[in-house]
């Protein structure tokens, strides 16, 4: 059975492998004092947000979110990086973590929850037109670090 749940202390090691494991997904580098602002941040609880999946008790996945105003509508609510350990996929682990952010979400009365997702992370858009809707949005970006 899969729990979700906030990240305790005693997570750090494997939260930081996991989110390293996303990063690199993702080809980024992350800066030598990222974890550590990050984790800081999690826990303080006020700009960004963290909970972990646990499968057999072992943490397997992480989902970060924030909230955010809006110029047309309350708050809302952007799951910022979402992944799970190789060897949990297809287990639900996922979508576990987005139901839960979803929960945290509403009961924090935002708009909505929505995220972004790289057009050929086929794996994980097959989940993702499960629970959400596509709305054809492109992102752009103007980066300020390397």
């Amino acid at each position: 059975m899969i729990g979700v749940g906030p990240l305790e202390p005693d997570d750090r090691p494997a939260w930081a492998e996991l989110f390293l494991g996303y990063n690199e997904f993702y080809g980024r580098a992350l800066p030598p004092d990222a974890l550590e602002r990050a984790w800081r941040e999690f826990h303080l609880g006020h700009r960004m947000h963290a909970l972990g999946a646990r499968l057999d008790g072992a943490l397997v996945g992480i989902a970060h979110f924030l909230v955010h105003p809006s110029t047309t509508s309350p708050d809302a609510c952007y799951l910022q990086d979402l992944f799970t350990s190789p060897g949990a996929r297809g287990r639900g682990v996922g979508r576990a973590l987005i139901d839960a952010v979803e929960e945290w979400a509403r009961a924090h009365e935002c708009s909505r929850l929505y995220w972004h997702t790289k057009e050929d992370n086929h794996t994980a858009r097959r989940l993702y037109d499960q629970v959400a809707e596509n709305r054809g949005f492109i992102a752009y970006v103007i980066p300020f670090q390397s």
